[in-house]
């Protein structure tokens, strides 16, 4: 029950690391009221979307994660929406292919650790020991998936330092 909670949490942790970039691109500004109003309209339409998820679809207590983490994503989305549209932020061209080259390596690293995770009821037998050396090899192989193919996509770590002219 904890694996289905954790997925659909994870389905809005983008949401709410950019909500985190973006708000202080309005108060900045001392612009407090936009990011109030869409956070007031994300917090009933999660409460919605709870009703939804756990009493009409019946998912339960993955329902209220699932709301959360939409509704994270919901409120990134509009405070993108709302800087674009007062013009405080630009996307500098390239975004749109990093973003899609990020999403690939995201993809990959997903269906690896999907893929060697193993059965749930294995995990419950596992001595703490073995649970241990498992979780450390599947943070292992995630991060050298990822890197792996952020590398064959063409990153380099020199392209993102960023260098300060005299």
């Amino acid at each position: 029950m904890t694996e289905q909670a954790l997925i659909a949490y994870s389905l809005g942790l983008l949401g709410l690391i950019l909500v985190k970039i973006l708000a202080p691109g309005f108060y900045a500004r001392q612009n407090i009221k936009t990011p109030v109003k869409v956070a007031i309209f994300t917090l009933v339409v999660t409460q919605i979307m709870n009703v939804l998820f756990v009493f009409v679809i019946d998912l339960q207590h993955a329902g209220l994660a699932l709301a959360i983490g939409l509704g994270a994503c919901l409120n990134a989305a509009l405070l993108y929406y709302h800087l674009r549209k007062a013009k405080i932020f630009t996307p500098q061209a390239g975004w749109l292919g990093f973003l899609i080259k990020l999403s690939i390596a995201l993809g990959v690293m997903a269906t690896v650790l999907y893929l060697a995770k193993g059965d749930a009821n294995a995990w419950l037998a596992f001595s703490l020991m073995k649970r241990l050396l498992y979780i450390t090899g599947l943070v292992s192989l995630g991060a050298v998936s990822y890197f792996a193919m952020l590398l064959l996509l063409g990153f380099r770590p020199r392209d993102y330092i960023r260098r300060v002219k005299n």
